[in-house]
């Protein structure tokens, strides 16, 4: 698409444009129809909503969100007690280590092939990358709970973290689906079942491990389940994935597969002038897109964030009282996630709806970022509660942290995607899932070599054990805080079309 005329018939103008001629954009929409080809057929849907929410394609967004991304943290609860059963790590405090590049090789292998699964996307369509992404899920997920060495365990998240190839193209998707003024709605529903899907996976790793401990009355140390400790959660993920692939086949497509004739062009040149529009910096390759670029840096410091504290929360939680952790077992944490994840959902189907209207995507964000580095300074404390103080003080805690997260994450979104064009919407999400993969790579790894370290020095006087790792917490959430003023982040100007 190198002209201004051909852009515009593969998207109508993004929300941060305020044009008065919808009509217009309507009928020549209507007029630039082509038969067979489903982005058209997806824009004349759009029109005949007319403002409406799009339902059904938001179920598809919504189920596979949670599908793909449950494999990501349902470990997290029984990930240190399933190195310790690989008997690889020499002393209880390597274990964190070890547990660290396990999480990290999801990550690892996202973050090398995220950028080609957004280009497929944008010349092959969603669905086929979609379809794809949830077959490996049944595959990859099953074999990790067979796992008995952790060399099978790593490699079977690498190749689940290179083929389930989703994050970028089903956020194209939902941008795709939706009519401009419920853009919003489509991004938070993506990062609303991501988020629950980040948070419901400990629950379901929590409460399935280990099941012939669990519930001997249920199953035997000899069963499969009892011989294969961590395979029911895993299987439970295998099982809604497979749900999930079968559902896709009614799953519609949102790519444009048709030339563009001079017929359109003229049809296009009819439209009210939006030259002010196109003549943004999204007209010029992603690498040149200074507004695209810098959300980009501060989203991927958030998800850094996000993910070593998914990370850290799970793992000084279970560990003992004498290293500065709550001694939980994998059930108690992965209850208290659980509880974070319904909040979660109910935050962002009644109540972000109201903060994005009333903040903006930005303003919200840096609230949040403001507020999640104050709350962080609270769980070291912790450990000096017990019974019912513990039980509220942790509980409150990991809810607001997971609004907070999911406020920030959604803005982020919002301002990349609403940055660039249609045709380069998969690649941008792509590029956006690898460099955030990377990130996210790196926290788990940084996140255990730091706790392990940690712990070995539970002694010190200044900054002890679970403090500095919480510390080192809130100096990354500042980074993203600051990442989000003047002149780190570049926004696109706002035009007005007369």
């Amino acid at each position: 698409m190198g002209s201004m005329e051909e852009a515009l018939l593969l998207k109508p103008p993004p929300s941060v444009v305020v044009c008065h001629h919808a009509a217009a954009a309507e009928a020549a929409a209507e007029a630039c129809h082509h038969d067979g080809c489903p982005g058209c057929a997806m824009d004349r849907r759009k029109v005949g909503l007319r403002g409406s929410i799009p339902y059904k394609e938001l179920f598809y967004v919504g189920t596979t969100s949670l599908a793909a991304s449950l494999p990501i943290t349902c470990l997290f609860p029984f990930m240190y007690f399933m190195v310790r059963d690989f008997h690889i790590a020499k002393t209880e405090e390597d274990i964190g280590s070890y547990a660290g590049f396990l999480a990290a090789s999801y990550m690892i292998g996202r973050a090398i092939t995220s950028i080609f699964w957004g280009i497929a996307s944008d010349r092959l369509g969603r669905k086929p990358v979609i379809v794809f992404a949830m077959l490996s899920v049944v595959i990859l997920q099953t074999l990790f709970g067979l796992s008995t060495k952790y060399w099978m365990a790593i490699a079977a998240r690498l190749l689940l973290g290179s083929l389930n190839g989703i994050l970028g193209p089903v956020k194209a998707y939902a941008i795709e689906v939706c009519p401009t003024e419920h853009q919003a709605l489509g991004i938070s529903i993506v990062n609303t079942m991501w988020g629950f899907g980040l948070v419901i996976g400990p629950g379901l790793g929590g409460y399935l491990s280990q099941p012939a401990e669990k519930y001997p009355q249920i199953f035997s140390k000899e069963s499969v389940l009892g011989r294969f400790p961590y395979l029911l959660p895993c299987l439970a993920v295998s099982f809604f994935a497979a749900v999930v692939l079968i559902t896709c086949i009614w799953l519609p497509e949102t790519i444009h597969k048709h030339k563009i004739t001079e017929k359109d062009i003229r049809r296009v040149k009819a439209l009210p002038s939006q030259k002010s529009h196109w003549d943004l910096p999204r007209k010029r390759s992603l690498l040149q897109n200074w507004p695209w670029m810098s959300t980009l840096a501060s989203y991927c410091l958030f998800g850094l964030h996000e993910t070593a504290y998914s990370e850290i929360l799970s793992i000084w939680a279970v560990s003992d009282r004498k290293y500065g952790g709550l001694t939980f077992t994998s059930g108690d944490i992965g209850q208290v996630l659980s509880v974070a994840g319904a909040s979660l959902l109910v935050y962002q189907l009644f109540v972000y709806s109201w903060v994005i209207k009333i903040l903006g995507p930005l303003i919200s964000s840096r609230i949040a970022s403001s507020l999640s580095i104050f709350l962080l300074a609270t769980f070291p404390f912790m450990t000096y509660l017990s019974g019912a103080k513990l039980s509220f003080a942790i509980y409150s805690a990991a809810m607001t942290k997971s609004v907070l997260g999911i406020t920030i994450s959604t803005g982020m979104c919002l301002l990349q995607n609403n940055a660039v064009r249609q045709d380069q919407r998969g690649t941008a999400n792509g590029i956006s899932a690898s460099a955030l993969s990377f990130f996210k790579a790196i926290a788990p790894v940084g996140a255990g070599v730091l706790f392990s370290w940690a712990q070995k020095r539970q002694d010190v006087t200044f900054f002890p054990g679970d403090q500095v790792v919480f510390l080192m917490l809130i100096l990354v959430q500042l980074c993203g805080l600051i990442s989000t003023f003047e002149p780190f982040l570049v926004l696109p100007p706002v035009e007005e079309c007369s």
